[in-house]
């Protein structure tokens, strides 16, 4: 069975197109400066439709995780067991994404984390995080 690939929009086109580039972007207000996920059409604190995109630091913090030990869906079956993550990134919006690396289990909660970019069909990258070199 095939993986489940991103569909985007022409909304969310520069999203993955970032990724592809090596750039985790997000989309900033220019009405009131909230930084916003999802991507939306207005911007949720000031309903301005004003926007421009940002590339941000890829440095996060693990805000919850939790280890997947079923088949949920067949295209992953060869990943179980597997980690879901919720990062808050240090710019402050969250991005559900795993972090790879590790043995899912040993993934904590506070756990310091650093995007990376993993192309997972031809010209399709996903954003995952890495925990983050401490040196």
């Amino acid at each position: 069975m095939t993986r489940p690939l991103p569909t985007p929009t022409d909304l969310s086109r520069p999203f993955w197109d970032g990724l592809a580039d090596g750039a985790l972007r997000l989309q900033r207000c220019t009405a009131c400066g909230h930084l916003r996920n999802p991507i939306a059409t207005v911007c949720p604190q000031c309903l301005s439709s004003d926007y421009e995109w940002e590339a941000l630091s890829g440095r996060g913090t693990v805000f919850s995780t939790v280890v997947f030990h079923q088949v949920y869906n067949k295209a992953f079956a060869t990943e179980v067991p597997y980690n879901v993550s919720i990062v808050e990134l240090a710019e402050g919006p969250h991005l559900l994404s795993n972090v790879v690396g590790v043995p899912p289990g040993e993934v904590r909660v506070g756990d310091a984390v650093q995007v990376t970019f993993t192309e997972v069909a031809p010209g399709v990258t996903i954003h995952q995080f890495r925990h983050e070199d401490p040196s």
